[in-house]
């Protein structure tokens, strides 16, 4: 939803007028966040599209979106199809299974289709992954995966991802699709959102302590960041036991997020680990997911920001863009193989690690910019802010779409 929500105030200049059909929000179970639509152009036609009700499908042990919504989705872009001229169908989603209408559609229509690859679909990752690991109903979702997949990927005219190793993956295991176009075109930063969440903070509960220095991460949680965390918790126990500096007991780490349980039911992630390093009194994991918007207040009321990425190097990270917009000292510390470092330095930013070569020296280094209080912002480069802008991956993004069509720029739908 935000690649597109991002790329729909631009796709017009590149010469594309587009059309949006969503799911109906009163058939997600997700946190609703009206302010994202001040951000979308008012002149842009979105359908909305029903879904069954979770409510009894759960009974039967079917609570996908994309399952419940499918159908429905099929009728309404069927009429779509049937009385309008449309050059060119986007899928840019994680919910995939809606992915194989594209076969559909262009056997009943003759429309070209691409697929925007924001995460894996079908993945051995979990497949060697303790049971309490995986995601739930993991046995169903993989074997359904593994189904579903190549109807969608072989008969694509092109694949868009955020990363190149996704790309690789898909053309080596589908052959047929080797040859077609594709780019890898990560998520852009949108400046427009810092200022919607600005104007409307009076919306938003304060999540932080103002007592202490607040270290702030939002996002998923899981076992598969604990690599990246763990150095982060070794040097703030160290800091705390060897040092009796009473900067650290200052520090307060927040985990804001980290499951995408409905309220109230998350299992803590990271809270455990902290346990188990003797910090959790300066660890706060809120398992509930709060509103994009939300989330960035809660970023700029940080006096800094911390992101642990995954142990699988296929990991790219998309939501550092809103770190990288916002004016505070920030670590990262990822797989040594994940794109996200080599973007991080590309900005300027001075604390990025491999968690294998990040050392409490490192760490320390960054905790001591927090020490004296307020740190002059960091100084990010200009051409990459562009290069890595919401605008430029439109841009990007119609060039992908013009090579599927083998057309030049003019105005298509």
């Amino acid at each position: 939803m935000q690649r597109i929500r991002m790329s729909l105030p631009y796709f017009v200049d590149e010469g594309w007028n587009v059309e949006v059909v969503m799911v109906d929000e009163r058939y997600a179970d997700i946190q609703i966040d009206p302010l994202l639509l001040q951000s979308i152009p008012k002149d842009i036609p979105i359908h909305r599209v029903k879904a069954l009700n979770k409510q009894w499908t759960s009974k039967l042990g079917l609570g996908s979106i994309a399952l419940r919504s499918l159908w429905f989705y099929r009728r309404k872009v069927n009429r779509l199809l049937k009385d309008g001229k449309f050059d060119l169908i986007y899928f840019s989603t994680t919910q995939f299974p809606v992915c194989i209408l594209g076969t559909y559609w262009k056997k009943k229509f003759g429309i070209p289709y691409v697929i925007d690859m924001q995460d894996p679909w079908h993945s051995d990752y979990y497949q060697n992954k303790p049971r309490e690991q995986r995601p739930p109903k993991y046995f169903f979702s993989y074997r359904l995966n593994k189904y579903l997949e190549p109807i969608a990927i072989k008969n694509a005219d092109g694949l868009i991802s955020v990363s190149e190793d996704y790309i690789d993956v898909l053309k080596n295991k589908y052959p047929v699709i080797k040859n077609r176009p594709s780019a890898v075109i990560t998520f852009g930063a949108f400046e427009p959102d810092i200022s919607i969440a600005r104007e409307n903070q009076t919306e938003f509960v304060n999540l932080l302590d103002a007592r202490f220095i607040n270290i702030v991460y939002t996002g998923r949680g899981g076992a598969d960041m604990h690599q990246a965390i763990t150095p982060v918790f070794e040097a703030l126990k160290k800091g705390l036991t060897d040092k009796g500096d009473a900067f650290f007991s200052r520090l307060k780490f927040y985990f804001i997020g980290t499951s995408y349980a409905p309220a109230g039911q998350g299992k803590p992630t990271i809270l455990p680990l902290a346990q188990q390093y003797g910090v959790a009194d300066y660890v706060v994991e809120i398992t509930d997911r709060i509103s994009y918007y939300h989330t960035l207040l809660t970023l700029q009321q940080a006096n800094a920001l911390f992101i642990p990425g995954s142990d699988d190097p296929q990991y790219t990270a998309s939501k550092i863009y809103p770190y990288l917009l916002t004016p505070k000292p920030l670590l990262a510390i990822f797989n040594g193989k994940s794109s996200a470092i080599p973007i991080l330095k590309s900005y300027g930013v001075k604390h990025v690690y491999d968690y294998e070569k990040v050392t409490e020296i490192n760490i320390n280094e960054f905790l001591s910019q927090l020490h004296n209080g307020n740190p002059e912002p960091p100084l990010y480069d200009q051409e990459t802010i562009s290069k890595y802008s919401a605008q430029q991956m439109t841009v990007n993004q119609c060039r992908l779409f013009n090579q599927v069509l083998n057309r030049e720029s003019g105005i298509k739908s």
